[in-house]
This record gives C-alpha cells, structure tokens and sequence, in this order.
C-alpha cells in the first residue's frame, strides 16, 4: 500500500537536519514562517499569539508520553474537530500512524544526547496520487503559553501538534483547517478511499435488515484496518456544535474506535447463548462531553455483560469523550458516517483484493469544442460530451465496481484566499463493446455519482460485463482543474483515456481509404430458435469489415436477449454488415443462423427484425428464429 513518499517543495529532511547539526542551530522553515501569514488567510488576529518550541513550553518534550492514543487529542480553537477526529482514528492503528510520523523513534527527542536535536520533524501525506513528505520546524503558535490548537492530555507531548503544522502547512495555513472535512483528512492519513454514508436515507432505524448490512460492511471495513467517523448534521448555523439532549453534538465529527459484535450474559452461559449486540466505540474531539443514552459509561445495561467482555471492550467511566453506543441508536441520531476503505491490491493477501487502475486527468478550457474539456455535467448537452472520457472493461458477468474521483487539493494563502472545491461528479456509460473513440451521443447510462463540492466523489455500484465510460465533469461548463479518478474491479479493467474523437487520418488513408461512414449496430435479442431440450446456449458476432464483435453466451433460453452493441468506421459501403447467431457447445459451436445488413447513409435507429437465414450465397433459405436489430448510420464520424 505505500511507497516512498517524495519530498514536498523540495524540502530533503535528511540533508536539511545534517545542515543544522552541523551549524549547531534550530531549524526554521522558511516556507511555513512564524508569523500570521501561516495563522490566518483573511481576517485580523485575535489575542497576541507567540510562537514557541517544545523546550520552552515545558520541561522534558516528547513526541509520544505512553505510547500513541485516541486518547491523547483535544481540539483546540480552530474549527477542525473533522481534523481530530480523523487523527484519533489514526492512533488506533499502529500500521497506519508509522506511516504518517515515519522514523518516529529517530525523530523522538533524546534527554541523553541534546546536541542530536535540531528542531525539525516530518511527516508522511497521501496526496492526489502519492505519499508527500511535509518537513516543519518545531514552532507552534502558543498563548499565555498554553497551545492554542490540537493538543495533548500530557503537556510535555507533541506528535498530534506537530502532525496538524504539517497538515496546516499542505492546506496553506491554520485557518485552512477549519471546517474542513473528516474524509479528506482519512485519505490523506491512508491513501485509501472514502465512502460517505447518509444514515438517513432507507430508514435504517427501523428497518433491522438494512441496518445489520450496513453494520457487516462497517465492521468489515474496520476489522481489515480501515478508519471510519460519524457526525450530525447541523442544518442551521445556530445548531453548530449544539448539544443534544442525550449528550451529542451537532455539526460535530466524531471518530469510530471500535466496532463489535458483543455477547451478552455471564460464563458459560453467555458462550452458549447465540445473543450477540452490533456495538461501536465513538469518540468525541474535545476530550469530553458523551453520550448519556443506553450503554453509556454509567448504564445499567453493562449489568447484561461479564465482566471480561467489559474488560476486553476497554470500558470506563471516566469523561475522555469516548463512548459505547448501540449501532442502532447510531443510526436513530447520527446522520453520516464515513468509511475510509484501505484498498487491498497485494496478491499475496488472504482477504479480497483489488485491480486498481489511477489516473490523472484535467478539466482545461479551449474556443475550439474539439479540444475543450470542461463542458459542464448532463444538463448542459450541447458541451456535455467534451469533457475527459474514460473507458474501462468489466470481465466477470458481473462485478463490484469501485470508482473515487479527487480533484487537486487547493491551499488557501492570505495572496490567493480560501482554496475552494469546485462541485464535481461523473456519469458512467454501457457502450459498444469494440469503442476505441470518444462518444459524442447518449448511451444507456449505467450509474451516476451525485454532484457535490467536496474534494473527492465516491461511488459502489454493480456492473454487468461490458465495457464502459466513465465521463467525470464539473457541474457547471467552463471551470477547470485537475483530478485524479480512480477504479478499482476484481480483475484487471484496462481503464484508459479516450482521446481521440475518430479514426486518425495517417500516410495510408490515401492509400489505403479512409472511413466514409460510423455505423452503430445494437443486437437486442433473438426469438424463436433452433429448440433444444435444455434451450439454446446462444450467443450472437457482429461482422463488418474484417471487425468482429462477440456477445456473452445466454443459457438456456430459445428467447435470448443478447443487448450488445459494436461500432464500426465503414470504408467500403457495399460490403454489408453481418449478424450471426450461434449456439454453444463442448466440441464444437452450431452456426444457428445470420442476416445481413445493408446500412443506409443516415439511418436513424430503425428497429429491424430480420428472419435468420443460412449460409448460402446464392438464394439463402429461412431457418427457425428471428433477430431485433437496431442500426444508426452516419457519414459523420462522430455523430455516435
């Protein structure tokens, strides 16, 4: 899952450490200052804040005091509980956090060698499409000597502040935090894939089927080491950060610690009772303030569990802000949860694994509509079909697609102002099975993402074998930027851009001929075949030119509804295109029948439905079935 990560602005923690050690000074970025530009983007500073190291906020500075913890964090006085939230998800898994604070026991202060010190740490992002490695000096903004952002129970302990200067760094500055999003932040600890999840959308408080699905893919996603929080929506400004009467906060992110199946009763008979609660551990950002419902720290529902199963969930009754719940009252008061997927791509893992395929790509704006790539979502027709358009294959009969876009994160500077998402989606399409060339008409849409401003856009969807395009837009036409799209399937997808518009015209066009006319042939289905006991297993090739194209075999069934389309740039127009129906078998495959299309220069979707005949070709006689055709011609190449 990870790589080497590359150095963010060029900035080499090795070489830079060596250089102070050798001038025996404390190292200062020059690209992140002690000053209010690194505070603020807009605005005027509130009370005088001082920036100070770690040594002069206290005695003995650490990175870590007893290990790393979800327990260590509180927020501080930027909005960025999102922030907290993800990084306390992240203490709980040791896999991923040595990742983010890489060499940690290296970079951990040393009581007996202080002249090895150099006042420089970094730490590891994934950002679009690769591991950064973010270098800050140990300067953190202070008043009255207390930290005025995320810190630690421990005063002497200074990973979580460290972690958000370098986060605050990639954003642009402090205040860039604030009000961020939980799955950006998951992303960037993980390289994963976010999954956002509308708790209420389904009725899962009620509907006991839905919810326990939905609690087996959460559990799974953090049983193989995922990280997943939860919030309440706030709708209005006045409920941000209101508290609700059982102890909740709106508006709020807070981070998923554990998810667990919990066996109910005592000794031997709790082992044998098949009773079992879906559970989850919830944690609040600011280090207090819990849930007061069912299962919270002082219920009497504990009564219902021994005391080892207490001991091994962690429970206590202290206010550290982190909290049991049953998965059904999460669903009844929150509103979202959102599960950041580790994709699993290593072939040597015993738990699924993933064909990832990731691209970069760009809206750009040209006057020319062949090479303008930012037309706009579906609404906006006339420029819909010039945006980048990817085309990906799904080789099973079916299978589960996992498709995230991201854009370019952007930072927000007192000279540029708030970084702002643009609002993003994508719409994919079942197209012929042989298109090499971007489409320029509707197709029969298979899935669509929803449309919203949010750095990354995530979409699970089932797909029947084909092949597809992926068309990922801005809402409106005209904006631009880049973007990273990624599609993970269970075998290899071929994804790739489809860049050209129609056939290039080459040094052998003149000789060879250059195509005249696009034909589109979509073979709907068959009635009336040649019957067998068990039915015909029966599949139908499309011939033009030398090209073929093949549909999946449909068992068992005189009436096979094959839905499979093949496109096809003609150079020799009385040639007729050929559709022949064949049916399946162990030695060798019956020939069933084939009819011939003459195509008209414009024909516009005209349904045919032709009598199959043999393979004679002189006078062709009739054989038992028919077939639905459908046939859209046009001298212009990119017209379909």
């Amino acid at each position: 899952m990870f790589s080497c990560a590359k150095a963010y602005e060029d900035q080499n923690y090795s070489a830079l450490k060596r250089a102070c050690l050798r001038k025996k000074v404390l190292f200062e970025d020059p690209l992140f200052p002690a000053t209010d530009d690194s505070l603020y983007y807009k605005g005027t500073p509130g009370p005088t804040v001082r920036w100070k190291r770690p040594k002069d906020i206290c005695d003995d500075p650490r990175l870590f005091v007893d290990g790393i913890s979800s327990h260590d964090l509180h927020q501080g006085q930027v909005g960025n509980c999102w922030f907290v939230a993800a990084c306390s998800s992240l203490a709980s898994r040791e896999s991923l956090w040595q990742k983010v604070i890489p060499d940690w026991k290296e970079q951990e202060w040393n009581p007996e060698k202080p002249d090895s010190y150099a006042g420089i740490f970094h730490f590891n992002f994934w950002r679009f499409g690769e591991w950064v490695d973010v270098i800050v000096d140990d300067r953190l903004p202070t008043v009255n000597n207390q930290l005025i952002y995320c810190h630690s129970n421990s005063k002497n302990e200074f990973w979580c502040a460290l972690v958000e200067k370098a986060y605050a760094k990639l954003a642009g500055c402090y205040q860039a935090l604030d009000g961020g999003n939980t799955a950006d932040a998951l992303v960037d600890f993980t390289g994963g894939v976010s999954e956002p999840i509308d708790l209420t959308e389904g009725d899962l408080a009620t509907d006991e089927a839905k919810r326990n699905q939905l609690f087996e893919r959460v559990l799974k996603v953090h049983s193989r080491g995922g990280l997943i929080s939860a919030s309440i929506k706030a709708v209005t400004a006045a409920d941000m950060e209101a508290r609700l009467a059982c102890g909740l906060v709106k508006g709020h992110a807070y981070a998923v610690t554990d998810v667990r199946k919990v066996r109910l009763g005592h000794g031997l008979l709790a082992f044998f009772k098949s009773e079992k609660l879906d559970m989850i551990r919830l944690r609040n950002p600011w280090g207090e303030r819990e849930w007061t419902g069912p299962w919270s720290d002082t219920s009497e529902e504990w009564q219902k569990v021994s005391k080892s199963e207490r001991e091994k969930m962690g429970v206590t009754v202290q206010d550290d802000g982190e909290f049991w719940m049953t998965f059904e009252d999460m669903c009844r008061y929150f509103t979202d949860i959102i599960k950041c997927r580790l994709i699993n791509t290593s072939y040597l893992s015993i738990h699924k694994t993933w064909e990832e395929a990731r691209l970069h790509g760009a809206w750009t704006r040209h006057e020319d509509p062949q090479q303008n790539r930012s037309g706009g979502c579906i609404n906006h027709k006339d420029t819909f079909f010039q945006n980048p358009q990817y085309v990906f294959e799904v080789k099973k009969p079916e299978d589960e697609v996992l498709i995230s876009i991201q854009q370019r994160p952007k930072r927000s500077t007192r000279r540029e102002g708030k970084g702002e998402n643009l609002a993003i989606g994508f719409n994919i399409y079942k197209v012929e099975e042989n298109r090499q060339y971007r489409m320029h008409s509707l197709q029969h849409k298979a899935a669509s993402s929803i449309y919203i401003n949010s750095r990354s856009v995530f979409l699970r969807t089932e797909l029947p074998e084909g092949r597809y395009v992926i068309i990922p837009t801005t809402f409106e036409p005209g904006h631009t930027g880049e973007f990273l799209l990624r599609v993970f399937t269970d075998v290899p997808s071929n994804c790739r851009e489809l860049r050209l518009d129609e056939p290039p015209r080459t040094c052998w066009s003149s000789l060879c001929g250059y195509p005249q006319q696009v034909a589109q042939v979509h073979v709907l289905g068959a009635a009336g075949l040649k019957d067998t006991p068990t039915g015909a297993n029966s599949y139908v090739i499309i011939k033009c030119e030398g090209e073929k194209v093949r549909s999946a075999v449909q068992r068992g069934t005189s009436t096979p509804e094959y839905n499979v389309k093949g496109i096809f740039y003609r150079k020799k127009l009385a040639q007729p295109i050929t559709v022949q129906v064949w049916n399946h078998r162990v030695l060798k495959d019956e020939f069933l029948g084939q009819v011939h299309l003459k195509t008209a220069p414009d024909d516009l979707q005209d349904l045919h439905t032709l009598h199959l005949q043999d393979r004679s070709s002189r006078q062709p006689s009739d054989l038992p079935g028919i077939v639905a055709v459908r046939v859209l011609c046009s001298a212009s190449l990119t017209a379909v």
